[in-house]
């Protein structure tokens, strides 16, 4: 596996790839749901490229950045052992030569849900998406539906911008208990993890919007939203200082 820190080494790695290239843009600290991605991009690709890095444009709050895990020595054994071809470990001033002072927005879809409670998160969102997506040169891009919202919008700024790259959605990774995993569970306090999986049980069961968000009010959620959106139940809930996502089919009652 080759760890590449330099956008030039990028750039000659990939000119010297032959057939399929297949990306898979992290934040780090990984889980079986990103090592998923991994999977389906080895599965049709004859090269894959993760990506690692901590995009501090898409944070909306400074404290979240500060404590966002970092477990790189970890990461790299898990993309080593799953037989990775190259992991690209950019910084800021490698991502951002500009300062972020040109942005990719999109005006719509990004103002609503996560994005109406976390301001420009989705223009840092896409705008280090296209950066990967102009230096990697992915036949296709992998993106878990867990950020629903998120896919879709990275999906439209393809269509949008006439980019030549295949969008992959892969399923959500739960624990046993059904929580949906993510690099955030990281922070929960063991009563706070107890708590977390109910996210899921309430939005998959037999009641109303109203009730969903009561019960989860009730047992110590903070709740931004509940929304339907394309035929799923999106929900954003926070416990303590940890904001938690998460989705279901809906109307979802029988779905596994």
């Amino acid at each position: 596996m080759q760890r590449i820190d330099s956008i030039d080494r990028l750039l000659n790695y990939r000119e010297g790839c032959s057939g399929s290239v297949g990306l898979v843009p992290t934040m780090g600290a990984l889980h079986a749901g990103h090592l998923s991605l991994v999977d389906a991009a080895k599965d049709v690709n004859d090269n894959v490229v993760v990506s690692i890095f901590v995009n501090p444009t898409q944070f909306d709050k400074d404290s979240d950045l500060a404590h966002y895990p970092n477990t790189l020595a970890a990461d790299l054994e898990q993309l080593a052992s799953v037989g990775v071809d190259a992991v690209f470990l950019p910084d800021f001033a490698m991502m951002y030569p500009d300062n972020f002072q040109y942005q990719v927005t999109e005006t719509s879809l990004s103002q609503l849900y996560c994005g109406a409670h976390r301001p420009g998160h989705f223009d840092g969102v896409l705008s280090v998406v296209m950066k990967l997506f102009n230096l990697v040169k992915p036949d296709q891009a992998y993106f878990g539906e867990k950020d629903y919202q998120q896919l879709n919008l990275i999906k439209g700024m393809v269509e949008a911008f006439f980019l030549d790259i295949q969008i992959v959605s892969c399923p959500i990774i739960r624990e046993t208990d059904g929580l949906a995993m993510s690099s955030r569970n990281l922070r929960l306090t063991a009563i706070e993890r107890k708590i977390a999986p109910q996210l899921y049980a309430i939005l998959m069961s037999d009641s109303s919007l109203s009730d969903k968000k009561q019960q989860l009010i009730s047992i110590g959620f903070d709740v931004d939203y509940l929304e339907v959106m394309d035929g799923r139940l999106l929900a954003a809930a926070s416990l303590g200082d940890i904001r938690l996502i998460d989705n279901v089919p809906y109307p979802s009652v029988g779905v596994n």
